[in-house]
């Protein structure tokens, strides 16, 4: 029996999530939004996406309401993508999936997320164990973990090397 193209007979809601994020590049477009991507041509060089497919997500992706399209530049226009309050809500699942990810199957650590207001390193659900509380994500500072490569490639993971706040938009050091 072949593989249906969508969810439309399963009443779950799963299913209607997988609708919206369940497509393989998807989450790690969502994924850098939250590390501060915002631009095209960075998350085409973070990501190496085929172009068609990373329009297809962001059209898709401002659409279901979980990005906004921002004009910076109007001289040539260019826009940059910003998650919106229904894509932050996106970050716990975001977060397990990473914990689930390290946990199963690579045991190893590439990305630290602490509580930035007191440097605690955050459990897999977004707790601080140090302060008892759930942190919200514009007060998460995600820093390299030992397992992350130190000389990148592309500008965008030599960008995320530095320690910075979850939402905050990457800074790319001119070459």
């Amino acid at each position: 029996m072949a593989l249906g193209k969508d969810y439309a007979t399963q009443e779950c809601s799963i299913a209607s999530a997988l609708e919206v994020v369940g497509e393989r590049w998807t989450l790690l477009v969502i994924r850098d939004a939250f590390y501060g991507v915002r631009r095209y041509n960075d998350f085409l060089v973070h990501l190496g996406i085929p172009r068609a497919v990373l329009s297809a997500r962001l059209r898709a992706l401002t659409e279901q309401g979980i990005m906004e399209k921002r004009r910076y530049q109007e001289s040539p226009p260019r826009d940059e993508y910003v998650l919106t309050d229904r894509g932050i809500a996106l970050w716990p699942t975001l977060r397990a999936l990473g914990a689930w990810g390290r946990e199963q199957l690579t045991q190893i650590q590439l990305r630290v997320f602490r509580h930035a207001d007191c440097g605690t390193e955050l459990g897999a659900y977004n707790e601080c164990p140090a302060c008892g509380t759930i942190v919200p994500v514009s007060d998460v500072e995600v820093l390299p973990g030992p397992g992350l490569s130190r000389d990148p490639a592309d500008p965008v993971s030599r960008a995320l090397l530095k320690p910075k706040r979850l939402l905050q938009p990457v800074v790319i050091d001119p070459v």
